[in-house]
């Protein structure tokens, strides 16, 4: 099985820090920083864009699916560029992911066996989020830092939606393929937000409010739906919490 493990990056050449894990991930840069990226990663597979792809993360995935699958590729995993690790639970001990590339193709022929293009891990890091009786979901959220895709994929990315590619990949694949693969015993661990460059560089309340409501816009508000219960996006001037990440309610069978 070929499988190809990529990473976008953009404004962070000194700051690849998936590569301390993955040494063999393929990164796509912009043609301008194509020398900054490869001096200070010169151990790393660095590939430039094509002009005018980068600027927008959904644009600049498309890209690499393209790319990647037109070379032969059977298996493209993606993965964010300040990845610290790949962990799954296991006698409720938080155990990394030793063999990258044999974790991705166990579950890529899982994913083939029950039908599905694409695949990933679960969001969060929380045990209780692992329900052991319930070890695979088919309908729930797959986030961008992780997401793995099978040769005949045929969902590409809406590039009207940088900040929401990953909520509406999932919708997609749901919507395609009738499952979208998530294994819940696995998570991923990244700084996201934290960092600067990247989506950073366009990242702010407004715009991901504008992208909610363009996700809402295309699938429903049945089916994305605001999170007001969350308590992470606490309002300084009124007593209300907005959540810009969406809950999704998919109405077909699965879990």
């Amino acid at each position: 099985m070929d499988i190809r493990l990529v990473c976008p990056s953009y404004k962070r050449p000194n700051k690849v820090d998936t590569k301390k894990l993955y040494p063999f991930i393929r990164v796509y840069v912009d043609p301008a920083e194509l020398e900054a990226y490869q001096k200070g990663n010169p151990e790393l597979t660095i590939i430039p864009c094509a002009p005018g792809v980068q600027g927008n993360i959904a644009r600049v995935r498309n890209h690499m699916l393209e790319r990647e699958f037109s070379d032969g590729a059977d298996v493209v995993a993606m993965i964010d560029d300040d990845n610290s690790g790949i962990y799954y639970w296991e006698n409720k001990i938080k155990t990394p992911v030793q063999d990258l590339l044999a974790f991705i193709e166990k579950y890529s022929i899982v994913a083939s066996e029950w039908g599905a293009k694409f695949w990933g891990v679960n969001v969060n890091f929380d045990k209780q989020s692992y329900r052991e009786y319930t070890p695979f979901s088919t309908l729930s959220f797959v986030g961008a830092p992780f997401h793995v895709f099978l040769k005949g994929n045929r969902c590409f990315y809406d590039e009207r939606l940088p900040l929401k590619e990953d909520y509406d990949m999932t919708l997609q694949q749901i919507n395609t393929e009738r499952i979208a693969l998530r294994v819940n015993k696995a998570f991923y661990v990244t700084k996201q937000s934290e960092n600067v460059g990247g989506c950073a560089t366009m990242r702010n309340h407004q715009r991901e409010m504008e992208q909610l409501a363009l996700l809402q816009k295309k699938w429903g508000k049945d089916i994305v739906k605001v999170d007001k219960n969350d308590r992470s996006h606490k309002s300084s001037k009124k007593k209300t919490r907005v959540d810009y990440n969406p809950v999704i309610l998919v109405p077909i069978k699965g879990v």
